[in-house]
């Protein structure tokens, strides 16, 4: 993969050494605007990126790039997801997605017809600790309730009650903890139960935009909650009750910490111990291996599910 990277915020920042030190992939590009190229030639000689661009049209007109991780503010993800496979490249856009299941849908008809890879960069789905969630689900017997948190005080969280607002915390730019931490929970859930039948959410609203809040998840024999903050601390993991024991994943739900299981009158055990990668790398390994070796049915099933997600986001947003 030879991958030019949109963007150069937190979220570049702490990729950059993640990528980088991945074999299959070549740092080709990365662009700004004009106003961070002093960043940009800082990140270019950190991590020998070849080229630096200030000017999009230009990197998407690189035939040296195949692929474009798209890692802006969340409400520009569909326009430059959408120019990027116009003009032809792979596109790995950040979480979330899109805004809306119809902006996903005109992505997945664009990348079908050019025979591109679309795909989401949401880092639970690729982590090994979800596959030991999953293979061990059954020994739960009947399946009750999940609890899914991610409450992280916000370092941005000081300056926005001082009037000073970042993407995180606009409104206008798709910020809020559901679309920044809530979606994480929700990725879970619906990965490991699928479709819930009724969804209701909850939130706590801070100069208009949603600081912290619970969506609620109904299915027919379960219940589910997905409690995100970011004005607030408190113990981040996911737990599964069942009738036959639980499951809890340690840690916030975009790295999946150490799993434990424990079985009605039979004690716990360790399942798997935390992940010493870090949380972007097993998804970036995942998304080098698909360039060089496409597989149509398995990006169908990433995109069906990040499709279902975006429903839920959608339903959720009702209540805001």
């Amino acid at each position: 993969m030879r991958l030019g990277i949109l963007g150069a915020g937190k979220i570049v920042t702490e990729a950059l050494p993640v990528i980088s030190a991945v074999p299959d992939i070549q740092l080709a590009a990365i662009f700004a605007t004009p106003r961070s190229k002093e960043k940009l030639l800082e990140m270019q000689n950190k991590y020998n990126i070849e080229k630096i661009y200030t000017d999009l049209d230009e990197l998407l007109s690189d035939d040296g790039i195949d692929t474009v991780y798209v890692a802006l503010p969340n409400s520009l993800h569909f326009d430059f997801a959408k120019k990027s496979l116009l003009a032809g490249k792979n596109v790995i856009s950040e979480k979330p997605f899109v805004e809306t299941v119809d902006q996903l849908i005109e992505l997945r008809a664009i990348a079908k017809e050019k025979s591109l890879l679309l795909v989401e960069a949401i880092t639970n789905q690729y982590l090994p600790n979800y596959q030991v969630v999953k293979d061990n689900l059954a020994k739960l017997g009947d399946i009750k309730l999940v609890i899914a948190n991610y409450s992280q005080y916000s370092s941005r969280y000081d300056a926005f009650k001082a009037g000073k607002i970042s993407p995180a915390f606009d409104p206008t730019k798709g910020g809020g903890a559901l679309m920044d931490l809530n979606i994480y929970n929700l990725h879970l859930i619906i990965g490991l139960f699928g479709k819930p039948a009724n969804i209701q959410y909850r939130p706590n609203i801070d100069e208009n935009i949603d600081t912290s809040g619970i969506v609620s998840l109904s299915y027919p024999k379960l219940q589910a909650l997905a409690i995100a903050a970011k004005d607030a601390d408190g113990d981040s993991s996911l737990i599964i009750e069942g009738t036959n024991g639980r499951l809890k994943v340690n840690g916030a739900p975009n790295t999946l910490g150490s799993v434990e299981l424990t079985l009605r009158n039979k004690g716990s055990i360790r399942l798997a111990p935390d992940d010493n990668h870090h949380r972007m790398h097993a998804e970036f390994v995942q998304f080098a291996e698909l360039v060089a070796k496409p597989d149509p049915e398995f990006v169908k099933k990433r995109l069906d599910h990040s499709q279902q997600v975006l429903k839920v986001l959608e339903q959720a947003h009702k209540n805001l």
